[in-house]
Formats: C-alpha cells, sequence, structure tokens
C-alpha cells in the first residue's frame, strides 16, 4: 500500500481579507474543497477549510471542537 504524501495547506494573509477578497477566497476554498492556514503578521492565527471537508471528519468520527 503506497502511503498518501502530506500537501501543505494553503497561506492566506489576513490583509487579503481586510482587502475585500474573502468572499472569493471563501469561495476558491469552497470550491476546490481546500484547506488553509490565516496568516497575521506571518504567523498562523486561524485555519479555514471546506464544508465538505469538515462533514468527512465528522463522518470519520473526528469533532474537531473536541480537539
Amino acid at each position: 500500500m503506497q502511503k498518501k504524501g502530506i500537501v501543505p495547506m494553503e497561506h492566506l494573509n489576513i490583509g487579503e481579507f481586510n482587502r475585500g477578497q474573502s468572499s472569493k477566497l471563501l469561495r476558491n476554498l469552497s470550491e476546490e474543497d481546500k484547506t488553509a492556514f490565516i496568516l497575521k503578521n506571518g504567523k498562523p492565527m486561524a485555519v479555514v477549510m471546506s464544508y465538505e471537508r469538515y462533514e468527512r471528519l465528522l463522518a470519520k468520527g473526528i469533532d474537531i471542537n473536541d480537539c
């Protein structure tokens, strides 16, 4: 069995959200079923993911709110 490679998460700067790009950025994450770090001053402050990905985690018994 071949081990699946780790794909690095996308990094989004909080400044892009502040410049009115949030709708576009979130739509792209959702459409591409991705997860991304939100960076502020170069440091991760939050993680966002598509709703479909979140649903898959819940279906596997992983509740990110319990971690």
